[in-house]
């Protein structure tokens, strides 16, 4: 109960039962992709004169990143870690997303408890949850508050959401082996095989979990957006003239990353940076969770190598060790570079900087030397290439990140996005085309840039006093201040 007992000091100190502030109750899922915007709208509601305490949901796996970023939140941001849940009666292999919403749903009576310890004075608004969170939906009946939904990615993946029924009544194949490409209205046309990888295999948990949410998903007050307007424009208008029966959508991103969650400084990347010449450095990363195959990762390595240009690698053991570590020793998971070809690092040395496992992205993306970014497309790292103007090669990897790369390349086209060869890999001459003619500024090269720097400069008005997210903000936040009062 030490946080209950901190809570109350808090509260105390805040000015007790005067003028109690608007409480949100936030509820994200485990994973560091869900947490770390929802920590971002956490901020932004503290900034608007809201309390907030998040209520962090734990799978039994490390929570070492999770408590990183939670200790680098505001102490005006209430939080708690709650306990572990236990899988002891599920099977190995249970699907993730099936997996990370059961988290959820068996810490619900923790956050009844945690929220039932409140002062008495604090009164609740609303309940924000992410897409695995919606069997919360009946606690915040419980309290009297409405509860709204946090869309962590694209209003082309909400609109793909709603449309999956339908998707689902007309076809019987695997989507992949579709006759044509899925026209979403408002969005440009997507093709089978790049949907969200939950849906890929029509038997699988996975995928009925998805069917589920499409349903639970309009009980909501409303859905709020991690993304803008001005960068989806048509997607956001068809998703309030065309679906019917779903509640209001606010979008009010970018929320990227503000600050470090990582114990390390990342001080070396830096300095290496500082040191290149302007736009010139390709910043090379997948995300949390993204790795390559030892083959792939051979490729992309003598890919850079070959394109003669600077680069800066977060590289991460290939994904068939990382996999196993009954077979592979573990010094050998603990040193990528043991992966890497024979001579690759001497012979990049004036080239390059390889640095495993971590670097401090968002600063690295706002470096004056970064001109361009190889990245697995997950939402958070594109948000973070669009707000700090830096054009992509897009290689996606798993969940939506395909549909992500088909917006930025194929719509957007502030990307060249990568294609494997029949054996499955992206070969060397490949990724060297790719990234010449993203750093050494070809004619293609040179309108990713401009059309990127559009983006930086659309995301930053929508964010500003009276851009388009800033007043979707503010008529939601509206909304719980008017809920509280009545």
């Amino acid at each position: 109960m030490h946080y209950h007992r901190e809570l109350s000091l808090h509260q105390t100190e805040m000015g007790a039962t005067q003028q109690q502030p608007p409480h949100v109750a936030v509820i994200p899922s485990p994973g560091i992709g869900h947490l770390i915007p929802l920590t971002e709208f956490a901020k932004r509601l503290v900034h608007r004169h809201f309390s907030v305490t998040l209520l962090v949901p734990t799978d039994g796996s490390s929570t070492a990143a999770q408590k990183s970023v939670i200790d680098s939140l505001p102490k005006s941001v209430n939080s708690i870690l709650l306990p572990p849940v236990s899988f002891a009666d599920f099977p190995n292999g249970v699907d993730t997303e099936v997996r990370i919403s059961l988290s959820v749903t068996r810490s619900l009576p923790a956050v009844r408890d945690s929220l039932r310890a409140l002062p008495e004075p604090t009164r609740l608004s609303a309940f924000v949850v992410d897409i695995f969170g919606t069997d919360a939906f009946d606690l915040a009946g419980e309290f009297g508050v409405p509860a709204y939904v946090f869309f962590p990615t694209t209003a082309m993946a909400l609109s793909f959401l709603f449309y999956l029924p339908e998707l689902d009544e007309r076809f019987d194949c695997e989507y992949r082996d579709l006759p044509g490409p899925v026209e979403l209205p408002g969005c440009i046309p997507v093709h089978g095989k790049d949907l969200c990888t939950p849906v890929q295999n029509r038997k699988s948990g996975a995928y009925k979990w998805n069917l589920s949410l499409c349903r639970s998903i309009k009980l909501a007050a409303g859905i709020i957006v991690n993304s803008f307007l001005e960068l989806e424009p048509g997607a956001f208008k068809a998703l309030k003239e065309h679906w019917i029966g779903v509640p209001p959508i606010y979008p009010i991103g970018p929320l990227i990353q503000t600050g470090s969650t990582s114990g390390a400084d990342g001080s070396e990347s830096l300095k290496w940076l500082d040191r290149q010449p302007p736009g010139s450095v390709l910043f090379v990363s997948f995300g949390s969770g993204g790795t390559l195959s030892h083959r792939q990762l051979t490729e992309l390595a003598m890919g850079l190598e070959l394109s003669g240009q600077r680069f800066l690698w977060v590289i991460k053991s290939p994904h068939e060790e990382a996999a196993n570590a009954n077979f592979f020793s573990v010094q050998s998971m603990k040193n990528p570079f043991s992966f890497l070809p024979e001579g690759f690092l001497d012979r990049t040395r004036d080239l390059g900087l390889v640095v495993p496992s971590w670097a401090p992205q968002a600063q690295i993306l706002s470096h004056g030397s970064t001109g361009g970014f190889l990245s697995h497309c997950g939402w958070n790292s594109t948000l973070e290439s669009i707000v700090h103007g830096v054009p992509i090669v897009a290689w996606p990897l798993y969940a939506e990140q395909m549909m992500n790369a088909a917006l930025l390349c194929e719509d957007l086209k502030v990307g060249y996005r990568v294609k494997a060869g029949e054996n499955g890999v992206v070969g060397r001459e490949a990724i060297a085309g790719y990234v010449k003619g993203l750093i050494e500024g070809d004619e293609g090269g040179k309108l990713l840039r401009d059309r990127m720097r559009d983006l930086k400069d659309a995301a930053e008005k929508a964010l500003s006093r009276d851009g388009s997210s800033w007043k979707s903000f503010e008529e939601v936040a509206q909304i719980w201040r008017n809920h509280r009062r009545a």
